[in-house]
């Protein structure tokens, strides 16, 4: 097999698992990525659905005594119910409205342009919900009350924009809702578990006839990388959030979306390529 298409997987599984859990958009760097290093067409959808499982086994591995917690106590701890009442609840909003626009997003959406936008919009708004006073109600995942949740949720339908950031809607949104930075950060890793897992089953399904045995090179070094990646992503963040802002992730949004504008403005790339890539 030619090198190349594994380093395009070994790259393209760096920035998945990177950006999947941080506020900056992982669709939207995958999106600009690909289109820098020609990774498009068919394979492409396949690939990107692999590289996801690899980043959420990544809050599984993580999070697994607090999974397994819940899913043993499940019948009997009232704790243990509310949270998970509280996971379906905040899953359902953009499991729904992604089921019945996915084929318009794809169409218009997936491209660095519409990106770009989104990643300066997105970035505004983060800076805006910063420096706002903050009121915590809920200081830990557990305390979190069905309304709490179902906000975040509604919060996360933000995310079905590629460059708008599925980590950054509900962690801004559980800020802007009461819950305290870690909780925030917490709830969205626990979150990406049924919606990611939820949308690689249904792109899996409507894609299958995409997953060829030849590509299973290429899929197993996005698959590892983007897990190591994300795995290093997600610590990362919970330390960076027990002492800094957001601020950080709102200015490199703002900056990394003006440079995509510029670069078209000024005719320096031509991201024409994308749109029809995908």
């Amino acid at each position: 097999m030619d090198a190349w298409p594994l380093i395009q997987a070994l790259l393209l599984g760096v920035v998945e698992g990177l950006t999947e859990f941080l506020p900056v958009s992982s669709t939207g760097h995958q999106i600009i990525v690909a289109d820098l290093i020609g990774f498009g067409g068919e394979r492409a959808k396949a690939f990107n659905i692999i590289i996801q499982l690899g980043a959420i086994l990544a809050v599984v591995w993580e999070y697994r005594a607090k999974i397994l917690e819940v899913v043993l106590t499940l019948p009997r701890e009232p704790r243990s119910q509310r949270f998970t009442v509280n996971l379906l609840l905040a899953f359902l909003p953009a499991a729904v409205l992604g089921v019945a626009f996915a084929d318009q997003i794809h169409e218009y959406l997936f491209n660095p342009l519409a990106v770009a936008v989104a990643l300066v919009l997105g970035g505004v708004v983060m800076l805006w919900a910063e420096r706002r006073e903050h009121t915590v109600d809920v200081e830990e995942v557990d305390a979190m009350d069905w309304h709490h949740a179902l906000k975040v949720g509604c919060a996360q339908c933000l995310a079905l924009v590629p460059g708008t950031s599925r980590s950054g809607a509900t962690i801004i949104g559980g800020l802007l809702f009461g819950l305290s930075r870690r909780a925030a950060t917490e709830f969205s890793f626990f979150l990406a578990m049924p919606t990611m897992v939820g949308a690689a089953v249904y792109s899996g399904y409507k894609y299958r006839e995409l997953f060829h045995a030849a590509d299973l090179p290429v899929f197993a070094v996005g698959f590892v990388t983007s897990f190591v990646f994300a795995m290093v992503a997600v610590r990362a963040l919970l330390k960076f959030v027990s002492s800094h802002s957001y601020a950080a992730f709102a200015w490199y949004r703002i900056g990394f979306g003006l440079l995509i504008l510029a670069t078209w403005q000024f005719a320096l790339i031509d991201w024409s390529g994308a749109a029809a890539a995908h």
